[in-house]
């Protein structure tokens, strides 16, 4: 399997690539790698402190907001945690937990602990309510692990009058096959990759005359063709999205009659996906196929052994 990032890309979090000499059973198998086995952080623990504090001027806030403790806990799991494979181990393979019961593993080495306090408006606000977001969340260590600026924004919970909000968050690596949490992308999918082929110019007008242009400002029109084929992955993917205008129930269809076809290129895939912002989409796909090199020297292993 040979791999090349598509030109223009990554874009944000999101990636295209082209895998060729190879077939639809090794993409999926690092389609399911990305999903299932690279690794990554995320909030796996938190503790609620409880009671009541007092501001500077005697108001009493109490430890109570809209949410009940597990939901808050899950959408906290759900925050995108900045991401070092190279730092950290997990918390069964970090030797300062040998020896230790599970309920006491944590450190540096395989822990991240976050701490947010915070207080609703007080009685002479004239806001109601106040938001607590991912970005109130402060990291006891590396400010490189600081929840991402991109991240801040993402709601928590809401505290009303008299209410405060405070807790300790422990976040752990783990994988996408045991919890959703663990998952380091979404959207990850694969499609043949196509060219396309001008069959019949002087028809194609019906969709080039239409003005369209593709997402990258790029004119949809005869230019895209090269002795009346068009290669290039993003062109075509924007052709493609352009032949809904002339499809059936356009009223075009009949005056377009084909004259763009799209045939598969064998051995060749476009992959995509999303990275939540953890790891960056390059380091997802590189770890992806670490784990499927590892897991099958492992079998070569076990096969050699068996037949010895």
């Amino acid at each position: 399997m040979k791999a090349q990032i598509v030109e223009g890309w990554p874009q944000a979090n999101r990636i295209r690539i082209l895998l060729s000499e190879t077939n639809t059973a090794q993409v999926n198998s690092l389609r399911r790698a990305i999903m299932a086995d690279v690794p990554k952080m995320a909030i796996t623990k938190v503790r609620f402190e409880q009671g009541v504090s007092q501001d500077n001027k005697g108001e009493v806030f109490e430890s109570v907001n809209v949410l009940p403790d597990e939901v808050l806990a899950h959408r906290l799991a759900m925050v995108p945690v900045p991401t070092f494979l190279e730092e950290f181990k997990f918390p069964e393979d970090d030797p300062n937990n040998e020896n230790l019961p599970e309920d006491q593993w944590g450190s540096p080495l395989s822990q991240i602990i976050y701490h947010l306090s915070t207080r609703g408006p007080t009685s002479d606000d004239s806001e109601d309510t106040k938001t607590v977001y991912a970005g109130d969340l402060n990291v006891l260590g590396e400010t490189k692990l600081q929840i991402l600026e991109e991240h801040a924004r993402i709601p928590l919970t809401i505290l009303s009058k008299g209410q405060f909000l405070e807790l300790y968050a422990y976040a752990t690596l783990g994988r996408g096959r045991d919890h959703a949490k663990w998952a380091p992308a979404a959207g990850v999918a694969f499609e043949p990759r196509t060219k396309a082929v001008l069959v019949n110019a002087k028809n194609a007008k019906v969709l080039f005359d239409l003005d369209l242009t593709s997402k990258a400002g790029r004119t949809i029109d005869t230019k895209l063709f090269t002795k009346k084929e068009c290669t290039d992955v993003n062109s075509v993917l924007d052709l493609q999205r352009a032949m809904h205008q002339v499809g059936h129930g356009t009223g075009r269809d009949e005056a377009f009659a084909n004259a763009i076809t799209f045939e598969e290129v064998p051995g060749e895939y476009i992959f995509s996906f999303d990275s939540d912002g953890a790891l960056s989409p390059q380091e997802i796909f590189n770890q992806a196929c670490q784990e499927l090199v590892g897991r099958f020297d492992k079998i070569s292993e076990e096969l050699d052994v068996a037949f010895a």
